[in-house]
């Protein structure tokens, strides 16, 4: 008989009493199970264990249902997008998203990507991104179903600035290491997109723009294409922003061009790392350890460009007491392609948590029925 605890949920304290009990140390033989124990085991465990293919299949259901009937369900926006939040922690796990196709959900999650709510739109590019991110299986089978130009479509015109960032995301997560990605960006005008989002006014699609950039600009032909467009010159500019962030990915994305000599207006620019190196100086001990980053591109830009170290070196500045000195400049773009720690390093909610505890934890939406 299934033992419940104090909440309703699983005994897992007497799990453990049992197992303890049960298990043996290794050294002595464990008796064997009753009936009745082997029964409350099984159900103590299936208490807490999800059936994700079959919780995925009802969420693609959800997706295939047209808006008015779910509507007339009482499923609002918010109740999709929580949807889609449960999806994305599914797909964490690379088998998962790659039968996210297989059950039938990925064509109608790319579909969201059309919605007329921007909510739903970025938490559906979201989601493409953790699905694609490190995984040529689901880069081919979202380019194969035509995900890119919805993708390309947001990031250039979507008149949400969230809905824009979330876009490029899950464009920068698609094209990497997948030549068919990358051509179709190219094909797409992907320069000119990021041309206007390196433009833009948020930081945070400005930092995701010159981190995609940087990545582009190790391939010499995507180095011709963004020097046309005028992105090097951007650069410079976003050298100087107030936003650390940008700075970092902005003097990253020089240095690679400075690699190859292609540096643009570099009087400008060595105003711009004079002025960095002034402020770097007057720093405290604090905002010196938060700017290790900007200390040594700036001390290895301004090597490239000018042939000779920075006075930030002279200063003892580039690599303090106790930091280890770097091998080579810091890759500011290439953490955010890092691989990610999937499924088992998904957030998941303690035990005590529950949709009566008041932690304002929701319920995934109810789902229609056949």
């Amino acid at each position: 008989m299934a033992k419940d605890g104090a909440a309703g949920g699983p005994d897992w304290n007497g799990l453990l009493k049992w197992s303890l009990a049960h298990g043996g140390d290794g050294t002595t033989p464990s008796r064997a199970l009753s009936e009745e124990d082997r029964k409350w085991f099984v159900e103590a465990m299936q208490a807490n264990t999800v059936d994700v293919v079959g919780r995925m299949k009802e969420i693609a259901q959800v997706m295939k249902t047209p808006d008015d009937v779910l509507q007339s369900h009482g499923v609002t926006t918010e109740n999709i997008e929580d949807m889609l939040d449960e999806l994305q922690e599914h797909v964490e796990s690379i088998d998962m998203a790659n039968d996210l196709h297989s059950i039938g959900g990925l064509d109608p999650l790319l579909g969201y990507l059309k919605n007329s709510h921007a909510g739903i739109r970025a938490k559906a590019a979201e989601v493409v991104s953790t699905v694609v991110q490190n995984n040529p299986k689901s880069q081919q089978l979202v380019m194969e179903s035509n995900g890119l130009e919805p993708l390309l479509t947001n990031f250039r015109s979507d008149p949400s600035t969230n809905a824009r960032t979330k876009a490029l995301g899950a464009i920068s997560s698609l094209i990497r290491n997948n030549q068919p990605g990358l051509a179709a960006f190219r094909l797409g005008n992907g320069y000119a997109a990021l041309r206007d989002a390196l433009g833009s006014d948020d930081a945070r699609l400005q930092r995701k723009a010159l981190h995609l950039t940087q990545y582009l600009l190790h391939n010499k032909a995507d180095r011709s294409a963004a020097t046309e467009l005028g992105l090097p010159n951007q650069m410079v500019h976003l050298a100087s922003s107030d936003d650390s962030g940008v700075r970092e990915a902005a003097l990253g994305g020089l240095l690679e061009l400075a690699r190859d000599k292609t540096v643009p207006d570099q009087d400008k620019l060595k105003d711009i790392l004079r002025s960095r190196i002034e402020s770097i100086s007057a720093m405290d001990a604090d905002d010196l350890q938060a700017a290790r980053e900007e200390r040594q591109l700036v001390d290895s830009l301004w090597k490239a460009c000018y042939n000779e170290p920075s006075s930030l070196r002279e200063k003892g500045l580039v690599v303090l007491p106790g930091e280890d000195a770097p091998q080579q400049a810091p890759d500011v773009a290439g953490r955010m392609f890092e691989p990610p720690l999937r499924a088992w390093a998904a957030p998941r909610p303690s035990l005590t948590e529950d949709s009566d505890s008041g932690s304002g934890k929701k319920d995934p939406p109810l789902l229609l029925g056949p």
